[in-house]
């Protein structure tokens, strides 16, 4: 906890290093505001990191920090952890320009349509090197869910690896700032799979305590003296 606190001290001193060599390199500046939250890997959870294919304006933002950091240290490897990442954009609609608060990941897929009209489910996941998985959450969460910043076609509520995807320039909000939610296809799956962990120490445990007690006994005893101690908690 010591280490977080103090990293995260360190993190805020040394943003402000930063934004002071961005003032003093204006050669440099990527034309993007750009907060690091530099954190030492020993004291945080692990995160897996992806190799996604930035698009060029964010590309530019990571080299900057880059040759700022290694001003600092040499000896120190940076592994950017984009999930944790948050963008503010701005879609420019017919009606009116709204900020788009969203994932790293959302914005990768958002800009690749500044290049592009129309690109397809393959043509994003080879733009953007994601697996089906996440391209599905990603592509879900920008047109199928409450705010269609893409149109899909065909217009159904799924993403299939068929469809084709355009910037909708008609899409309109009261609010003049939106957070666009990924949608959390996995949290269901993630607490079935640690119920079922849980339940095998559980299960695990059992078989110890009725062994311990009886010394030998038949398989059959004891799946059924098992099964009757764990009645109360869950079906094995």
């Amino acid at each position: 906890m010591e280490g977080m606190v103090t990293d995260l001290t360190l993190a805020r001193e040394n943003q402000a290093n930063y934004e002071d060599y961005l003032r003093s390199n204006s050669a440099a500046h990527p034309g993007i505001d750009l907060t690091v939250t530099v954190l030492t890997t020993g004291f945080w959870p692990s995160y897996k990191s992806f190799d996604l294919n930035l698009p060029a304006e964010m590309v530019k933002c990571v080299e900057v920090f880059k040759g700022f950091y290694e001003t600092k240290t040499k000896h120190r490897k940076l592994t950017w952890i984009y999930s944790l990442g948050t963008c503010h954009i701005n879609g420019k609609f017919e009606q009116k320009i709204i900020e788009l608060i969203v994932s790293t990941y959302q914005a990768a897929v958002l800009l690749l349509f500044n290049a592009s009209d129309r690109l397809s489910y393959s043509e994003i996941m080879a733009h953007l090197n994601l697996t089906h998985d996440d391209l599905l959450r990603l592509l879900h969460s920008l047109s199928c869910a409450k705010y269609r910043i893409l149109s899909k076609e065909p217009n159904t509520k799924t993403i299939s690896h068929g469809d084709y995807f355009e910037f909708n320039s008609k899409f309109t909000d009261k609010l003049r700032r939106i957070k666009v939610p990924l949608p959390l296809v996995d949290e269901r799956k993630k607490v079935v799979e640690d119920v079922d962990k849980d339940r095998r120490y559980a299960i695990d445990a059992a078989l110890v305590r009725i062994m311990k007690s009886r010394k030998v006994l038949g398989h059959q005893q004891l799946v059924s003296e098992c099964v009757e101690q764990l009645s109360r908690m869950f079906k094995v």
